[in-house]
């Protein structure tokens, strides 16, 4: 009486979720496919340029004072082709503002520009600094001794003649269908450019860093994964879509926990002719070995659903500064004397109450190491970047913070969690994305801060920019094991990805068609019961 009980729950609740299920493989099969299937770019990365100290002609506090900008929370030095700017991050507006450092004069629409300027490097590859005479701003050049920088600057963006040409520059506040969560970066720009793919390449100008390219082709896939496999089409019940997706995901593994009941407490018959029992031998037997890989599938992607009711507030964490204008004077000729080394990014800092130039050096980036998208790598699966080499110098003086990159990390690691300097387990730079800080956490480098408390609660922090990049502890990180390693398949990574990406198509396609032959035999059982 069991039995039959169990045999019509599964019967039914097959039924039920047979089509969620088809869904969800159809679209998972395609998922290493849309990994590996994605808008060819020339570079990830950004080799830094030393700064051209004989374009420093203006300091940072006079350019400051001829635009009447009285305050700041930080700056750096960026070029567009050989014209050089303070960028300044402003502190009640978002996009910063760009102030020659040969005349003072602000770059009007500096961020929209510099957008265009990093997005075509992305696209196209990085040239080897160009002189005047190989870009318009030469017609600049020749008609003063100081040029018109900004003009030239403008020019070289706009007008130049080779490549694909940028159709539309938008800027971008919030995720959307498009640049979803899983990319992290805000703000950034999308740069469209004209092309038959419509290829979009998403930057973050504060940083000269890459978000993410997408084409017709890459979006239709997204756009296909995230409504089918993640339920986008319940995209209306706000978090009720994962109270769904969590039901289904439990309604398959219990369906399937009762198949595996069915077959192990009852024998397959033998009838040669009788196409209903041959169609019921034929499911049970393709079923058993695949049912393993469906408890797994269903499993973690419930787990992973459950997960997600907690909102994940890590862009609430960074420091902001203020500074005043008037009270900041840099000379930058002094630093490169105290560094000794070339410059390739100066900004400022403020540790407690100690305010520093955070000073990195172009050394770093002459290693023989791999950098990922020096050339053409993919994030994904190269994954690395260098160690920098910053140096703390205190303002207003000449001395040096030793260690200053690991006590700067431990300063904001303890400002986001609350603790005391002497709660610090262990500092360390993180350069690779690995592990359970992977490639959906997206900055690089990051410093891993690790207190002995709350479950060994760790704090990924980027120097760079004063931001949280990750918060986890030891029962937060079963959440990526069970899911990396039951749904993704990493437990091929020994393989490598071409090997793990067959093995998840190949048992995605097994369920479609376990399905499918259970669908058969439904049909042919309900016909069969029609013609008595």
């Amino acid at each position: 009486m069991i039995k039959r009980k169990i045999y019509q729950w599964h019967r039914t609740v097959s039924i039920i979720i047979a089509v969620p299920v088809i869904l969800w493989a159809i679209s998972g099969f395609m998922h290493p496919i849309m990994t590996n299937i994605r808008p060819k770019v020339a570079t990830q990365w950004i080799m830094p340029s030393v700064i051209d100290s004989t374009k420093i002609n203006v300091s940072l506090k006079t350019a400051l004072q001829l635009n009447k900008i009285d305050s700041f929370s930080n700056f750096r030095i960026v070029h567009i082709d050989t014209n050089w700017f303070y960028q300044i991050q402003p502190i009640a507006k978002k996009e910063p503002y760009y102030l020659s450092t040969a005349t003072g004069k602000i770059l009007h629409h500096g961020d929209w520009l510099y957008a265009q300027y990093l997005a075509k490097i992305f696209l196209e590859g990085q040239k080897k600094d160009s002189t005047y005479t190989d870009t318009l701003a030469s017609r600049f050049f020749n008609k003063s001794a100081i040029h018109d920088c900004c003009n030239a600057a403008t020019e070289c963006v706009l007008q130049v003649k080779s490549g694909s040409k940028v159709k539309d520059v938008t800027y971008v506040s919030e995720f959307n269908k498009e640049y979803n969560s899983i990319n992290r970066l805000l703000p950034v720009y999308k740069v469209s450019f004209e092309r038959e793919d419509g290829i979009r390449i998403f930057v973050e100008t504060t940083q000269d860093r890459f978000g993410t390219a997408i084409d017709n082709k890459r979006y239709a896939f997204t756009v296909f994964f995230e409504f089918f496999h993640q339920m986008g089409w319940l995209n209306f019940l706000g978090k009720g879509r994962l109270v769904v997706e969590i039901i289904f995901t439990l309604l398959t593994f219990f369906t399937v926990l009762m198949g595996l009941y069915i077959f192990f407490t009852t024998k397959g018959k033998k009838t040669k002719g009788n196409q209903i029992v041959n169609a019921r031998r034929n499911h049970r037997y393709t079923s058993i070995l695949i049912a393993l890989f469906t408890l797994m599938f269903s499993f973690s992607g419930g787990y992973h659903a459950l997960s997600k009711f907690k909102d994940d507030i890590r862009d609430n964490y960074f420091v902001t500064n203020h500074f005043a204008s008037a009270q900041i004077n840099l000379d930058f000729h002094q630093v490169q004397k105290i560094i000794r080394k070339p410059i390739s990014n100066i900004s400022i800092i403020q540790i407690d109450t100690t305010i520093y130039w955070q000073v990195t050096t172009k050394n770093s980036f002459t290693k023989k190491t791999k950098v990922e998208g020096a050339k053409g790598k993919d994030l994904m699966k190269d994954m690395t970047v260098l160690t920098p080499s910053v140096a703390y110098v205190k303002v207003g003086d000449t001395s040096t913070l030793r260690d200053g990159e690991k006590k700067y990390a431990n300063y904001l690691a303890n400002q986001f969690s609350k603790h005391d300097i002497s709660e610090v387990k262990s500092t360390e730079v993180i350069t690779k994305l690995e592990g359970e800080y992977n490639f959906t956490d997206k900055r690089l480098p990051v410093w891993k801060v690790s207190y002995a408390s709350n479950h060994n609660e760790r704090f990924y922090v980027e120097t760079a920019t004063g931001k949280l990049s990750k918060r986890v502890d030891d029962r937060e990180v079963y959440d990526g094991l069970i899911f990396n390693f039951l749904h993704k398949h990493h437990f091929m990574d020994f393989a490598g990805k071409g090997w793990r990406d067959f093995s998840t198509m190949f048992w995605v396609a097994a369920q479609i068609a376990m399905v499918m032959v259970g669908l058969i035999l439904y049909f042919k059982v309900r016909k069969s019961k029609t013609r008595i």
